[in-house]
């Protein structure tokens, strides 16, 4: 066995930029991951972390902490080089890979430090960061990277600044990385597919694959480690969805958060549909759950809601609670909350692969349920009888509810999959979850305040973010603020009133009409746009894509 250099996933990651092609791409990965195996087996999970860009697992709610900020600082005192300079460097390039890269070229510096890094020891220290706390922790931190910039060849130092700031640009998916590894491995693809939907982890699967095809069939769902959740699509229209799917759970759609709760070794764990950890944040709803099922491992999915005299209110009230760190037990006083749950995956055993009518059957024999747990309102509806479902629709808008659900009733769940077994109908103006990529600065009393911003969708081809409209309207001076704030720790670049942003916040934009635009990379943009509000409970895998674009226009077509 060997130890890895950094500078061999490097060439990697450098031949696989190279191209445009998806099958060179997966040629490329498949012939490494094979090298990995030949070579240094011990690394293949870490090496499918890296080739996504990532030092963590998705499911784990560990971050390193390294700002932009705080590589310009490790750089500058590394150089000598001024900060105000390496600014000026990045508001021109945008990358501040490149910039890594340029200023690491240019040194005349001889060091005689230097050693050739490994993969290891390069996440070993990005690693050590995560855990790093107190008046000296930016210091701390310096010093991990100054160790690796130090040893790091100019590329090197380009795709470990990339790796920090999330930003590799190499064009690689989920997708291609599934093709690869069935292909480095000689696995269907499809077998695959399957282990990375139900463990959420595409490094535990490959280093499975390397083993052998029974340990990849053997991967399941387990109580403690989340996994993706499966997704709708919109539905054309009440009666279309029923007669499309012919027999149908038809449920109410609730205006919260969706939640995925697990109980295992007498403990109980929630997470967000993005996988984030919020069980510290929610100590009502881990009691109100271990008082509603029995005390034996599950997985349960369903929604929380804020609610006042027992009624539902604004979404934005539970992503305060969500995002609480701190005086927690006032907020449980401020803003109460309910469940309604809706689906079973685990009882005792993996139950996702039974049909959605036999998972609501396990629910409610299971569930008892009270004031502060309830099942989702629901109806089986079929053609004969798809007026239910329309009187199911009109009583869930006036119980303040967002809209109804359609489920095929004979569906497995698909974990982090969008399709036609599932499709959501809601009666307001359609939305689209966008990131933040631009920006431009306000006029007048709200010049110090960013006032438009730039909104992009995910290419779900190439894995860019293509622009589709500017959207100002919709923010109180509470959101404008907030905003503003969070968005100025994210600059990439400014150019006099625009600003450029790293794509890390969501947010949810109504609108009237999608129409076709030149000035903008999609090809389209949005009439009449207005902010709903920041998805905080969502990460940048669900921004919304240029095939749902499409798909939204043939539904208004």
């Amino acid at each position: 066995m060997t130890n890895t250099s950094y500078e061999k996933l490097v060439e990697v990651y450098e031949k696989i930029s190279s191209t445009s092609s998806r099958l060179e791409k997966q040629d490329i990965i498949a012939d490494f991951l094979m090298y990995i195996k030949e070579t240094d087996a011990d690394i293949t999970y870490d090496i499918t972390l890296l080739l996504q860009g990532k030092i963590f697992p998705p499911w784990s709610d560990k971050e390193m902490g390294i700002s932009t900020q705080l590589i310009i600082k490790a750089l500058s005192n590394l150089l000598g080089e001024s900060t105000k300079s390496i600014e000026n460097k990045l508001a021109e390039v945008g990358d501040m890979g490149e910039i890594s890269e340029e200023l690491i070229k240019n040194n005349k510096q001889v060091t005689f430090f230097k050693v050739p890094l490994t993969v290891k020891k390069v996440l070993s220290n990005l690693r050590k960061t995560e855990s790093i706390t107190g008046s000296k922790s930016q210091n701390k931190k310096i010093n991990y990277l100054l160790e690796l910039y130090t040893s790091a060849s100019p590329l090197e130092a380009k795709y470990i600044t990339r790796t920090i700031t999330e930003r590799l640009r190499i064009g690689v998916g989920e997708g291609t990385l599934v093709e690869a590894i069935a292909q480095a491995y000689n696995i269907d693809k499809e077998i695959i597919d399957r282990a990375y939907m139900l463990s959420n982890d595409l490094g535990e699967v490959a280093s499975r694959a390397q083993e052998s095809i029974e340990s990849v069939k053997s991967l399941t769902i387990t109580p403690g480690k989340p996994i993706k959740p499966m997704l709708a699509q919109l539905s054309p229209g009440i009666k279309e969805s029923i007669t499309e799917m012919k027999k149908v759970i038809c449920e109410t759609k609730y205006d919260g958060i969706r939640v995925q709760i697990h109980h295992y070794n007498n403990k109980t764990k929630i997470f967000t549909r993005r996988l984030e950890n919020v069980t510290n944040a929610l100590p009502e709803v881990v009691e109100y759950i271990e008082e509603a099922l029995p005390s034996k491992d599950f997985i349960v999915e369903g929604e929380v809601i804020a609610t006042k005299d027992n009624k539902p209110i604004s979404f934005q009230y539970i992503l305060q609670r969500v995002k609480r760190k701190y005086d927690i037990d006032k907020m449980r006083e401020k803003i109460p909350l309910k469940v309604f749950l809706f689906d079973v995956l685990y009882y005792d055993k993996p139950t996702a692969e039974l049909p959605i009518i036999q998972r609501r059957q396990l629910l409610e024999e299971i569930v008892t349920t009270s004031k502060n747990v309830e099942l989702s309102t629901m109806k089986i509806v079929s053609q004969e009888n798809y007026t239910e479902a329309e009187k199911l629709f009109t009583w869930s808008i006036d119980e303040g509810h967002e809209g109804i659900m359609f489920k095929d009733v004979t569906s497995p769940y698909s974990p982090g999959k969008r399709g036609k077994n599932m499709l959501k109908y809601k009666p307001l103006r359609e939305t689209l979850d966008c990131v933040i990529t631009g920006g431009t600065y306000g006029k007048g009393k709200r010049a110090k305040f960013f006032g438009s911003y730039l909104l992009s969708l995910l290419d779900d081809k190439t894995g860019e973010y293509k622009t589709l409209v500017h959207a100002a309207t919709g923010m109180d001076d509470n959101l404008l603020a907030s905003l503003t704030k969070r968005m100025e720790k994210l600059i990439i670049s400014k150019s006099e009133q625009n600003v450029l942003f790293k794509p890390k916040v969501i947010l949810e934009v109504a609108y009237s009409e999608i129409v076709e635009s030149n000035e903008y990379e999609s090809g389209y943009s949005l009439r009449f746009p207005a902010i709903k509000g920041v998805r905080d409970d969502i990460g940048l895998d669900e921004v919304d894509t240029l095939s749902k674009l499409h798909q939204m226009i043939d539904l208004q077509k």
